[in-house]
């Protein structure tokens, strides 16, 4: 007799190539008119996943894509694909005592990684919190728009992907398009996300968010810098999320994710969580430092403090 428990991890351990194959097959005939029009995207269906993809292969991805962005955009894009520089794990603080909610750090997210303009998408989201109420969430303003911040009697949290060690996200995806590389960021595979986010319901920090319609970037905003796990333009149907700014972080050891470079008032810290003489690590020792949600045990690379 089969165990059941057994044929249920089989059936989510399918590949996404397997599992869409038939899909494919399905529609094969309607997109023949347009077969040689529409061969990059079929080209992108069948993808192999990243990590399996040789050097030779991985170059045809990225060229690809170049050309499409070229197309849609007018205008050169660079999708590169650096991989983690090794012995470097990578951990954010955000000072809560400094945080004046003045959300220029969602800005310069959205600038540097492409996000949607129409309709909106925000990496980071910023909570206006009550003094009197601490950190009760119930109480938490998302929406907050004052004349002038900081509002008196209130306190900011940054909140953005955490980049846990122990990745409720990953666990869930079942086509693999979700892991944790290893300089401890979680990424996405755009090309082989199937959208059913999974992701987004085990994400106990709301920091998964999905493209419900096409990315509305003017060409002249995009950012033409990008990475093929980061940020690069997405495409219709997928999740996506916070990478610290990995296009920046990997190409320049000791530069900073855009979200910190924009801040105005020095709340945001960012390093080598493996470097003892990093501004992390000191931070870790040597401040009042919580995190969110602990209780989870999701082991986040993101932590507050009071400095």
């Amino acid at each position: 007799m089969s165990d059941p428990k057994k044929s249920d991890k089989t059936v989510f351990q399918l590949t996404r190539r397997k599992a869409l194959k038939g899909l494919a097959a399905g529609v094969g005939a309607l997109m023949m008119p347009a077969r040689d029009a529409s061969a990059a995207v079929w080209d992108a269906f069948f993808q192999k996943h990243f990590r399996e993809l040789s050097k030779d292969e991985l170059k045809q991805v990225l060229t690809r894509l170049e050309k499409g962005y070229r197309r849609e955009f007018g205008k050169e894009v660079r999708v590169k694909a650096t991989p983690a520089i090794e012995g470097v794990k990578y951990g954010y603080g955000l000072d809560l005592s400094r945080c004046i909610g003045c959300r220029r750090c969602v800005y310069g997210c959205v600038a540097e990684n492409n996000q949607s303009r129409d309709p909106q998408i925000h990496w980071i989201r910023v909570l206006q919190l009550n003094e009197e109420k601490g950190t009760d969430l119930s109480y938490a303003e998302h929406y907050y728009n004052p004349e002038e911040v900081p509002e008196e009697g209130h306190f900011y949290m940054p909140v953005q992907c955490h980049q846990c060690e122990r990745a409720p996200c990953i666990e869930v995806c079942p086509v693999r398009a979700t892991w944790k590389e290893d300089d401890g960021i979680v990424v996405i595979d755009y090309n082989w996300c199937i959208g059913c986010r999974y992701c987004m319901a085990a994400c106990p920090y709301g920091a998964r968010h999905f493209n419900w319609q096409k990315a509305r970037i003017p060409g002249k905003e995009l950012n033409s810098d990008t990475h093929y796990v980061g940020n690069r333009p997405r495409p219709v149907g997928v999740v996506e999320k916070c990478t610290f700014c990995l296009q920046r972080t990997r190409e320049e050891p000791g530069r900073y994710p855009a979200c910190k470079e924009a801040c105005p008032v020095g709340a945001r810290k960012f390093g080598n969580l493996l470097d003892p003489e990093s501004e992390m690590r000191y931070l870790i020792e040597n401040m009042r430092v919580f995190i969110f949600k602990a209780d989870l045990n999701t082991q986040p690379k993101f932590f507050y403090f009071y400095g």
